[in-house]
């Protein structure tokens, strides 16, 4: 059987995971209502965050489909799908073009070599210009150096929704068959030489854990047959080696794993018996063979402390909250996440680094589901030294919004020291492409939203590491502090919300040192949100007034990440995320600040 290897790439909710659901469906090996996004957080935020493997059969051929994330923060999953596939399927919003993380994955595919399928999907949206967007990809091919056989890459236009593939914009069709027939023409089969070759090599680009079978490796076979039972040698790309044994293998059918006794070159497989094996590292059945290239990962934009929770709240809700629980999962976590970097030298604090805030938002928010309790601290970006210049990561921002905002986002990142490359008019649409450090955008995105009434599109990608910009100013708010412990209660709360936004509700369990809300004129305060209101036998006209209370901002990982101070930690439980100081007490913030 004929196999043909393809990723399916695409900037965030441009309907990767939609085309591939419509595929498998298609193709009979996925039941309807099912999703390759079966994650809990995957469902509840619409994105893909993991890698995922399928396969489907078509014409006697084997094509195995690897859905990607779309969000910047995940480009390292990304990375190392690129080197196990043939092909890919760059799928475009008819609407929106090419985005900032299209860019980067199309950059990465096109340094590989491969030859991309263009899919403008969405085609069907009432401001789609399907024409426009295939323009604009072109344009994209050109600037970032593409080969003249790159660039002569075949389009397919899709309503992924409807499960719709045309060749061209009028062809009447009612399912995917064209774009699985330009797969087959336009991918080329692995080289029935390379299956016939003695010397055997996979190498892994994912990991999987499984109860039974211990750590798994999800691998491309390049060359080569191997077999259950097979001795082999697993190699580092500096050539080290040690001994190991298959003692299962499993291919793909759909979403399912079937169990295999042998693979083949240009398949992907999953291997079991191999208790250390790691992303990158190469497998083969000959001692004396060539490891093959590593896979390289851009490295962690962001770093934070991860530290026991210490607070008088701290041991209610959660199931593991010890350092040494905390460094086990740590542990875990690294095995299979590439893109995370974690230094365990300080004791009970752990600094994790990452490729964002929604990277590290994202590990959170699954050990508090597990049941971990921690707090951590804020955000900072991660500063390079070359030849004596202090460099700092930069990002590409690109602003979709009506232009009646323009004004405000320009006004905005020009603080924040971002500099405006380019604005482009379409309609009342106005899109703005901005570049400028990490540090700018970090706490920006829910000012973004108040700043275009939840009207604008923002979207980033990391550029490289640039000199140092300077200092910047970007809190324009302070912190309200509890300096009291107890329940707040609403006439207290009444009276605080006219000096800022809060985050509590009324009942709300508080204690010293607890950020509780912040303040519009950005000075530091410290109320008592436990006050009650003072009781007399005196009636008077004023005494009953309505307690109208604005509904609180509620603080999720995300939000907290990105309001909180310097001075302060967050603290996340199984139930809770809190704001707090880190030191709690008036008199302790005062003598740190000497």
């Amino acid at each position: 059987m004929e196999i043909r290897n393809i990723a399916i790439i695409a900037h965030v909710d441009h309907g990767k995971t939609t085309i591939t659901d419509a595929l498998l469906r298609q193709t009979g090996v996925l039941e309807a209502g099912v999703s390759m996004d079966s994650n809990a957080l995957e469902l509840e935020r619409g994105i893909t965050i993991y890698s995922k493997n399928a396969s489907i059969p078509y014409k006697g051929t084997k094509i195995n489909l690897v859905d990607t994330p779309g969000h910047a923060d995940f480009g390292s999953e990304v990375e190392r799908v690129l080197r196990a596939i043939d092909s890919v399927l760059l799928v475009v919003d008819a609407q929106e073009g090419p985005m900032p993380q299209t860019r980067f994955v199309l950059k990465k595919s096109l340094e590989l070599g491969l030859k991309p399928i263009v899919v403008i999907n969405k085609i069907d949206k009432p401001a789609a210009d399907p024409a426009r967007a295939e323009e604009e990809v072109l344009e994209l091919f050109l600037e970032l150096g593409a080969t003249n056989e790159q660039s002569d890459f075949p389009v397919v236009y899709a309503i992924g929704k409807q499960g719709i593939a045309k060749l061209k914009l009028e062809d009447d069709s009612k399912d995917l068959t064209p774009l699985l027939e330009t797969i087959l023409e336009s991918v080329k089969a692995v080289a029935p030489g390379e299956k016939e070759k003695k010397i055997a090599r996979l190498q892994p680009f994912n990991l999987g854990y499984d109860n039974f079978l211990g750590r798994l490796a999800i691998a491309r076979v390049y060359e080569g047959v191997f077999r259950t039972g097979d001795a082999v040698f697993v190699k580092k790309p500096d050539g080290d080696a040690r001994s190991g044994k298959i003692t299962k293998m499993f291919s793909f059918r759909g979403l399912n794993r079937i169990e295999t006794d042998e693979a083949e070159a240009g398949d992907i497989v999953v291997v079991a018996g191999l208790p250390d094996i790691y992303i990158g590292e190469t497998i083969t059945n000959d001692a004396s063979a060539e490891p093959l290239p590593a896979i390289a990962i851009d490295d962690p934009t962001i770093t934070l402390d991860f530290l026991v929770n210490n607070s008088p709240f701290a041991g209610r809700e959660g199931k593991f909250v010890t350092s040494r629980q905390i460094r086990e999962r740590l542990d875990r976590e690294l095995e299979i996440n590439v893109g995370l970097k974690v230094d365990f030298a300080s004791g009970d604090l752990f600094k994790v680094s990452g490729r964002g805030e929604v990277h590290i938002a994202i590990l959170l928010e699954n050990m508090r589901r597990e049941g971990y309790e921690m707090q951590v601290s804020q955000p900072q970006v991660i500063f390079h030294e070359e030849n004596g210049k202090k460099l700092e990561p930069f990002e590409e921002v690109i602003v979709d919004v009506p232009s009646e905002y323009q004004g405000a986002i320009i006004e905005r990142l020009g603080t924040r020291k971002f500099v405006m490359k380019d604005l482009k008019v379409h309609d009342n649409q106005v899109r703005l492409i901005f570049e400028g450090p990490t540090r700018g955008l970090l706490g920006y995105r829910n000012q973004f939203v108040l700043d275009t009434r939840g009207e604008g599109i923002i979207s980033s990608r990391v550029v490289g590491f640039f000199p140092y910009a300077g200092e910047i100013r970007k809190r324009a708010v302070g912190s309200m502090i509890s300096m009291a412990s107890g329940k707040a209660l609403g006439y207290s709360l009444w009276n605080l919300q006219e000096r800022g936004v809060l985050y509590i509700n009324p009942a709300t369990e508080v204690y010293e040192g607890m950020v509780i809300g912040n303040t519009s004129k950005g000075e530091e305060m410290s109320v008592n949100p436990t006050k009650n209101k003072n009781l007399t036998n005196v009636r008077s006209s004023g005494t009953d007034e309505a307690i109208n209370l604005i509904p609180p901002y509620q603080l999720t990982i995300e939000r907290g990440l990105e309001v909180m101070a310097e001075d302060e930690y967050l603290e996340i439980t199984p139930s809770s995320v809190r704001l707090r100081k880190q030191q709690l007490t008036e008199i302790d913030r005062s003598r740190s600040r000497r």
